[in-house]
């Protein structure tokens, strides 16, 4: 999961693209860049940490331009920290462009070998998105009409790319002298939208992930790009749109509408907060139907973005709502931290809970998902210390049994708590007296019923179901030895090893 902006405006847009990104940093929190373009000059600035870390206000100076895109990361393929990865990403053969990418090439690999072999292309990381980039400059060499580049062959060169790219991703790239492109891949799974603000020069345009950067922006919100399409916008300020692929699907990720994107976002026309309280209805239903003899003196949100399920939950069983957990805002998420000991260290430091809202009490706790069911296992542990006589534990999604290859940085199968486990087994686990999980029909009909246009959905995490039909064993068990604790752990320790040679060698 990655945020990526994308502007064309008549005056400067670094502003711009830094305030974008500051509304996207819940979607990455690794690693954060900005490239602006002037003419046939890029200009960047990327780097390591929070978007208000990596800018100075000279940095944001030399950011000139009219056009340029942005980035937030956080890694999904590649070193947790290593900061050649962080994006955008730079290619100067055969047109200058920089791109940004959100998603997961599942076919990476054998792409970078093709760019090698018989592209005579060279990637310098271990970035999907490098590739990504790279594939992209191919097929512009290959569609253009000797050295100048149109509307029509840049559509020609993203239907290369649908051709030979697998897996998830949205895209923004800004091609030096030419303008801006985005594009999202022919299923749809990672948002894209874009929008337009009329000003006396003219008409701006934003592409972003969510639609909650271009309301914060003052732009107007358009459509949501559709599954293979691509939109350009020249230096001109035309606008040119193309469906580049054959037989796109909408199959947009379920898990963006659980936990990921902002509530106040609307993807594919439905609205994130509008899913969230509906999943709190079928989930009360639930616990009517299948546990009616629960004895539930309040329901407790574990802060945040369950909040809207356990309100709604809570006013449907007629049980108090009540916060009884105060966050740390400015600790980061747990499940995508390598180690379990720093996991737990780390929920302990997010969660404080208040004791008079558990002393004495049954207690329903609400959470948008059980992943590695370390956070789980801390939370009930503090209710209990708290002085809770029951602890009950609602998921407003159904169990986490798979992994996710399409962005989201999820862990490998046996580091599921749900992986091998009925519901039984994972309530022992975490500690908690009964446990709830939302059903994925109902889960699927809650998020549908807010856009009924909508009826399929990338949920491989809860089904492992892979909607792109690539996914093999083979496959996961690569990514089970990239991702699992133990190399995640090795990873951390040898880029952090190097980023202490770096500042040594700058310091002298």
């Amino acid at each position: 999961m990655c945020g990526i902006l994308g502007v064309v405006s008549s005056g400067p847009v670094n502003q711009l693209l830094y305030d974008g990104l500051l509304v996207l940093q819940h979607r990455g929190q690794d690693a954060a860049g900005i490239v602006t373009a002037s003419g046939s000059t890029f200009h960047m600035h990327k780097g390591n940490g929070l978007v208000r870390d990596v800018f100075r206000t000279r940095d944001m100076r030399n950011l000139q331009g009219a056009t340029g895109i942005g980035h937030c990361r956080y890694p999904t393929a590649g070193s947790a920290m290593n900061p050649a990865e962080a994006q955008p990403f730079y290619v100067n053969s055969p047109f200058g462009m920089v791109l940004g990418h959100n998603g997961n090439l599942t076919n990476a690999e054998q792409l970078k070998r093709d760019l090698f072999r018989q592209d005579l292309r060279h990637v310098n990381t271990n970035s999907d998105s490098e590739v990504l980039l790279n594939v992209l400059a191919h097929e512009l060499t290959a569609n253009a009409a000797g050295f100048r580049l149109t509307p029509e062959t840049i559509f020609a060169a993203v239907a290369g790319v649908h051709r030979r790219c697998r897996g998830a991703y949205a895209v923004v790239a800004s091609i030096a002298g030419y303008g801006l492109l985005a594009f999202r891949d022919p299923y749809g799974i990672r948002p894209l939208i874009y929008g337009t603000q009329v000003t006396e020069q003219g008409v701006d345009y934003l592409v972003a992930s969510e639609s909650v950067a271009l309301d914060t922006l003052g732009f107007r919100r358009s459509r949501d790009v559709a599954p293979g399409e691509a939109i350009f916008i020249d230096e001109d300020g035309v606008f040119h749109s193309r469906q580049c692929a054959e037989n796109p699907t909408l199959n947009p990720c379920l898990f963006e509408y659980v936990y990921l994107a902002r509530p106040d976002s609307v993807i594919d026309g439905i609205s994130v907060y509008e899913t969230r309280l509906r999943m709190g209805e079928t989930l009360a239903e639930k616990i009517r139907s299948d546990h009616p003899d629960l004895s539930i003196d309040v329901v407790i949100p574990i802060p945040d973005s369950s909040r809207p399920a356990a309100m709604q939950l809570a006013g449907r069983l007629g049980v108090p709502y009540r916060e009884g957990f105060i966050k740390n805002r400015y600790i980061g998420r747990t499940f995508i931290m390598p180690g379990q000991a720093v996991r737990k260290k780390s929920v302990r430091q997010k969660l404080n809970a208040i004791g008079v809202e558990f002393a004495g009490k049954n207690v329903l706790l609400v959470d948008d998902s059980i992943v590695r069911g370390t956070t789980s296992r801390e939370i009930v542990q503090m209710a209990r210390e708290a002085g809770a006589k029951q602890v009950y534990f609602a998921s407003a999604s159904p169990p986490v049994r798979y992994p996710n290859v399409y962005g989201i940085d999820m862990p490998t199968p046996r580091e599921l708590i749900a992986n091998g486990r009925d519901d039984a087994a994972i309530a022992a686990e975490i500690g908690t007296d009964r446990l709830i999980y939302q059903d994925l029909d109902a889960l699927i009909a809650a998020v549908s019923s807010v856009n009924p246009a909508v009826r399929s959905f990338e949920a491989s995490c809860f089904s492992g179901e892979y909607v792109t039909g690539d996914v093999t064993a083979e496959y996961l068990s690569g990514i089970d030895a990239q991702r699992n604790d133990a190399s995640l752990e090795r990873a951390g320790s040898v880029a952090t090893t190097q980023l202490d040679l770096n500042l040594m060698e700058a310091t002298g």
